[in-house]
């Protein structure tokens, strides 16, 4: 009679159930692990846009605060500050320091919103001594409205 060893056939039974992950179990592991990936690419993409739409309204704020103070060191001008909503620098007549200082402010916001050249970065300023400054600017590029636009009022 034949006597079978049993270390045998168990080695035999082991080797034909499992010996390691197969090609199809492989393929599932990177595709869950890619679309991982991805959603943690789109989460970064929209916090950026956020952070770009916060940084444009902090330099309005400080832009407009900034030509307040311009304002109430020319106090005795301060109506010479008025002006139409404005989109470029050109089109501000005069030499005074009014003048020079809406300037220098409408191309230091387009500077920092917007660019030089663009048409959507514009400013204007009413009613002084109790002035309604308004700042418009694109923030398509951060995902917001193509027309946004911030105002601040201030008695000089």
């Amino acid at each position: 009679m034949m006597h079978m060893n049993p270390i045998r056939n168990e080695g035999r039974q082991l080797r034909g159930r499992a010996r390691g992950m197969s090609l199809i179990e492989v393929l599932v592991s990177v595709l869950i692990l890619s679309l991982g990936l991805l959603g943690i690419a789109a989460l970064q993409s929209m916090a950026l846009r956020g952070g770009q739409g916060s940084l444009e309204s902090s330099q309005a704020v400080m832009a407009a605060t900034s030509i307040v103070e311009n304002m109430r060191a020319n106090s005795a001008n301060a109506g010479s500050y008025n002006t139409a909503k404005v989109c470029s620098s050109a089109s501000i007549p005069g030499s005074d320091l009014a003048s020079n200082n809406l300037r220098d402010w409408l191309n230091g916001l387009k500077g920092s919103i917007g660019t030089l050249g663009d048409t959507t970065t514009c400013a204007q300023i009413t009613g002084c001594p109790n002035c309604a400054i308004t700042v418009f600017w694109d923030d398509s590029r951060a995902g917001g409205a193509s027309n946004r636009s911030l105002a601040l009022e201030a008695t000089i």
